[in-house]
């Protein structure tokens, strides 16, 4: 029997509802479901450990809910298909009206996979690493609440590039383009291309702009501040405190997210649709 992970957000309504339906209609279509609460990781990861034959974990959640369960999924490479239940929902493919729709194309495997490039962020403090984190989308190192700019020299396969003073620097991968680096001037990047993309946060330069990087080379980002308010977040979603003199290392990960990805659909379309202006001229030509 094939079988499919169910993973939904708690903390949507809709989401708690929906996978009622969804579960229901995945048995009917010959699958063994494991349904859980996406942040219960613990469950899921035994879960993973247990049944070596997962075919496709459906999330139920926004773009957020399907970062943590990238995040936790990629290094068992289980491909996802995300459902929409949250705001903007770029990275899923589906949404509540289409999960009869979604369940058939998936049994029929009528689908392509894709993998996502991910990227591991390393905290280096005295040379010696204190904690690595896993991103799809980005890793950023910026202030926090307090008022005061921070230092950050950037290195690229050691040698040096630049320093910025400002508000930060985001590392992205071309997942993570049409996220944070997007709103700070950064470009987007098709998601088949294995770059980094490195975007200062309201730098205070005239001259510091994004600039895209080859996976395979390796980033240190050295921070100085005369205050302790900064941190490396990755996803927007997990934090580390930095100390100034602390470097964070950014490096292409060894596992990558395997999304779930309609033919029908292509990624300029989905763009488009999602980040244009509201009543924008081009409503009239999708309808």
């Amino acid at each position: 029997m094939r079988t499919a992970l169910l993973l939904y957000n708690p903390q949507k309504r809709q989401a708690c509802t929906i996978q009622e339906r969804l579960h229901q209609q995945l048995e009917m279509n010959g699958f063994q479901v494991c349904s859980f609460q996406s942040d219960d990781s613990q469950t899921i990861l035994q879960t993973i450990s247990e049944i070596s034959a997962i075919e496709v974990a459906f999330v139920l959640g926004g773009d957020g809910t399907l970062l943590s369960v990238a995040r936790m999924l990629a290094p068992a490479n289980i491909p996802i298909l995300g459902i929409n239940v949250g705001h903007l929902g770029f990275l899923t493919e589906s949404d509540p009206d289409g999960i009869e729709e979604a369940v058939r194309r998936i049994r029929d495997r009528e689908y392509d996979l894709e993998a996502r490039m991910m990227l591991s962020a390393a905290v280096l403090r005295e040379e010696k690493m204190v904690q690595e984190l896993l991103a799809l989308n980005d890793a950023g190192v910026a202030k926090g609440s307090y008022g005061r700019m921070v230092t950050i020299h950037t290195y690229v396969d050691g040698v040096y590039v630049d320093t910025i003073r400002g508000d930060g620097m985001i590392v992205s991968t071309p997942t993570g383009s049409t996220a944070y680096s997007l709103s700070c001037g950064g470009p987007i990047v098709t998601p088949h291309l294995e770059v980094f993309l490195l975007t200062p946060i309201c730098p205070h330069t005239l001259f510091s702009r994004p600039c895209v990087m080859d996976s395979q080379q390796e980033i240190l980002l050295e921070v100085e501040a005369s205050h302790s308010d900064f941190e490396l977040t990755v996803d927007g979603q997990v934090s580390v405190r930095l100390h100034s003199g602390d470097c964070v290392r950014i490096r292409k990960a060894v596992c990558s997210t395997t999304l779930i990805k309609w033919r029908d659909r292509e990624f300029f379309t989905v763009l488009r649709k999602k980040l244009r202006e509201p009543h924008s001229h081009l409503d009239r030509k999708d309808d």
